[in-house]
């Protein structure tokens, strides 16, 4: 039996930027009284508090809850309230360099948008992302910019070479995030395995873009078995046969 679902958060537990529903999050504390529980995302901390946590009891239920900002380069455990066991963020040069290039790519692919919705570029600590449309787009305007993948490959193509001592990754919808070499969800399943001491084989990864260039691919390249989802909607029939599994005894 798997001892630790990996949930991704944007596309597979809630719609992007949007909060859990109240059926999604009671599966989930059903869940935690099973099995342990994780969540690697590219967001950063705040979004987290927003967008995942707003629907749950804040009680000793969620000590088998894992959060992983970033994809992992900070982590937050519950003991009565959240703490941060560490953040890995970059320097202030680092960051100057990193924001000025993104501006860079924004003119010379000519995919500066003539609207946006709050902030193009976003400092979270440990990583910094690029929201093409801004960080507060309509769900229907982010999921009809780049469906092809196609204008973000473009950002990633000229803004690689000006930063060649970082990672630059596919994020979201909408996205471009910027990380040290090596920063994906593996690293944050590295973290799990290192943090909780659970072996890669006893989890499972559960997210909307497991394909190769997606952002959920790493954790399966890793080693973690994965399941791929369409959306929130088919990952709470994949909660459900978990806890069938689960709260039965049955093996897995």
């Amino acid at each position: 039996m798997k001892k630790l679902v990996v949930f991704d958060l944007d596309g597979t537990l809630a719609e992007s930027k949007s909060s859990l529903d109240p059926e999604m999050a009671e599966l989930l504390v059903r869940l935690l009284a099973v099995a342990k529980v994780a969540v690697i995302s590219g967001g950063a901390w705040p979004q987290f508090e927003s967008q995942f946590l707003r629907n749950f009891p804040q009680d000793d239920r969620l000590r088998d809850l894992s959060l992983l900002p970033t994809c992992g380069t900070q982590f937050y455990r519950y003991d009565g309230g959240w703490t941060k066991l560490y953040a890995e963020d970059f320097s202030d040069s680092d960051k100057q360099q990193i924001i000025g290039a993104l501006d860079r790519a924004l003119d010379e692919t000519g995919l500066r948008p003539a609207k946006h919705w709050g902030d193009l570029i976003e400092d979270r600590g440990s990583q910094i992302t690029l929201s093409a449309l801004g960080q507060q787009a309509p769900l229907e305007e982010k999921k009809s910019w780049d469906p092809d993948f196609s204008k973000r490959n473009r950002l990633k193509e000229v803004l690689q070479p000006m930063i060649p001592r970082f990672s630059v990754n596919l994020g979201g919808a909408t996205s471009i995030d910027v990380t040290m070499p090596g920063i994906d969800k593996a690293y944050g399943i590295h973290k799990l395995r290192e943090i909780l001491r659970i072996a890669i084989l006893d989890m499972v990864f559960v997210g909307d873009a497991i394909f190769p260039g997606g952002n959920d691919y790493p954790p399966k390249q890793a080693g973690v078995f994965s399941i791929r989802v369409r959306d929130p909607e088919e990952t709470k029939r994949v909660i459900e046969a978990f806890l069938a599994c689960m709260e039965s005894g049955s093996p897995s």
